[in-house]
C-alpha cells in the first residue's frame, strides 16, 4: 500500500512538469481563415552573376568583371494568403525591394580598376506555395517556394551598365511562424534566382562612347538576391 501511495505522490508531483510541455496556444485558429492579410519589411541584398566574354577592344583592353562586395538594402511589401488544407497555403507578396550594386571591372594588362554603380528599385510580385509543418506550441516552421517577375522602377538610361526592366524567375525559402497573443510574427530568409538576361546590349542611349567598354566586356547578366523579411500577419 505505501508503494502504492509513493507512486500515486511521484506521479502527481511530477505531472506539472510534464504539463508545462504543453502551453497555452496563442491564436488558436489563426491557420483556418479562408482568407488573411499581412505586410512584411526587412532587409535584402542584390547580386548580378556576370558573364564575361574576354573580348578585346580595338585598343587592345580586354576588361573583367565582378561583385566581390554586397550592400544591403531595404524591403517592405504586403502578404495576401490563401487557406489550401491544414498543411499548405497560396501566397501572393508584392513588394518594393530598395538596393544597389558595385560593380568591379578591372583591366587584364594594366590591371587597371574601375567601378560602376547598378542602382535598382525592384517591384517584385511573387506567387507561392507555403507548406507548414505541424504546430508545436506556438511555433510552426515552414518551406515556401515558387515564381516571381519584376519591374525595376529605378532604372535611368544613360548609367554606363544598364540592366532592363524586366526579369523573372524562382524562389524559395524557409522560415518560422511565431504565434503571439494578438498577431502572428514569421521570420522568413528567402533566395531569388533570375532566369532572364537583363543586361541592355543596344546602348544607343550613351553620348561617350568610351562607357561603351562595360557593355561590351560582358555577354550575359542575371540576377539574385537573398532577403530576410520579418512577416506581420
Amino acid at each position: 500500500m505505501k508503494k502504492i501511495v509513493y507512486i500515486l505522490i511521484f506521479i502527481f508531483s511530477a505531472f506539472p512538469s510534464f504539463a508545462q510541455k504543453r502551453k497555452v496556444q496563442n491564436r488558436p485558429y489563426a491557420d483556418y481563415r479562408l482568407y488573411h492579410f499581412g505586410f512584411h519589411v526587412g532587409i535584402h541584398t542584390q547580386d548580378l552573376i556576370l558573364t564575361n566574354n574576354g573580348i578585346t577592344a580595338p585598343n587592345g583592353e580586354t576588361w573583367f568583371a565582378e561583385i566581390p562586395n554586397y550592400t544591403p538594402g531595404f524591403s517592405v511589401g504586403v502578404i495576401g494568403d490563401m487557406f489550401l488544407n491544414p498543411y499548405m497555403n497560396l501566397r501572393i507578396t508584392p513588394a518594393i525591394h530598395f538596393g544597389d550594386r558595385t560593380v568591379y571591372f578591372k583591366e587584364l594588362t594594366r590591371e587597371e580598376e574601375k567601378r560602376v554603380s547598378v542602382r535598382s528599385n525592384y517591384l517584385s510580385i511573387p506567387l507561392d506555395v507555403k507548406i507548414s509543418s505541424m504546430r508545436l506550441n506556438n511555433y510552426r516552421p515552414y518551406v515556401i517556394g515558387g515564381v516571381y517577375g519584376a519591374v525595376d522602377l529605378g532604372r535611368k538610361k544613360g548609367q554606363p551598365l544598364l540592366t532592363k526592366q524586366l526579369d523573372y524567375g524562382l524562389e524559395f525559402g524557409l522560415g518560422c511562424n511565431i504565434y503571439l497573443p494578438f498577431f502572428r510574427l514569421a521570420p522568413e530568409l528567402k533566395f531569388k534566382f533570375g532566369l532572364a538576361d537583363i543586361l541592355e546590349k543596344n546602348r544607343d542611349d550613351l553620348t561617350n562612347e568610351a562607357d561603351k567598354i562595360y557593355t561590351n566586356a560582358l555577354s550575359k547578366a542575371t540576377t539574385r538576391m537573398i532577403i530576410l523579411t520579418f512577416n506581420f500577419e
